[in-house]
């Protein structure tokens, strides 16, 4: 019976802890979409906001590795226009760290450019999630990597 008891207690716990995890994970969900929303209503602040200042963003040029502040000056004048790009999110897996003060997550976006991937990590600064790092990545149907190599090839 003590056994029993015992076993129901840790069940719980890891069932609590579940729970704990699915709500996190589907608050950074909703993050993430928001920061996406930012860009494609324009929203420059709350944008850069979902960024820590020490956050980086890669783009899908190889010269595309900003600070924060680098890719700020760089996009402000797409989000002064009035829409800077739309990103919808068509599937995203999250992550979390065993403390849950770090998460990853990768997704599959519907953007202009066709399906994109991306990567990102978030951390919890000051009490708040913010984007610590980001990359976006265009995708290319395996069978059509040779004539994407031979475009590239000529440049």
């Amino acid at each position: 019976m003590k056994n029993t008891f015992l076993l129901l207690i840790l069940i719980s716990c890891v069932a609590c802890q579940n729970k704990n995890d699915d709500e996190i994970i589907s608050l950074l969900n909703q993050k993430i979409d928001n920061w996406h929303n930012a860009a494609s209503k324009a929203n420059f602040d709350d944008y850069f906001n979902f960024i820590s200042n020490d956050g980086i963003f890669i783009g899908t040029d190889v010269s595309e590795r900003w600070t924060k502040t680098e890719f700020s000056n760089f996009s402000q004048p797409y989000f002064e226009k009035g829409k800077a790009w739309s990103f919808s999110a068509k599937e995203r897996n999250i992550r979390l760290n065993k403390i849950k003060t770090i998460a990853w997550f990768d997704e599959v976006l519907d953007t202009w450019m066709g399906d994109c991937r991306s990567t990102g990590v978030l951390s919890i600064n000051n009490g708040q999630w913010q984007l610590e790092h980001y990359q976006l990545s265009v995708t290319i149907d395996n069978e059509l990597m040779p004539q994407f190599l031979e475009i590239t090839k000529s440049e």
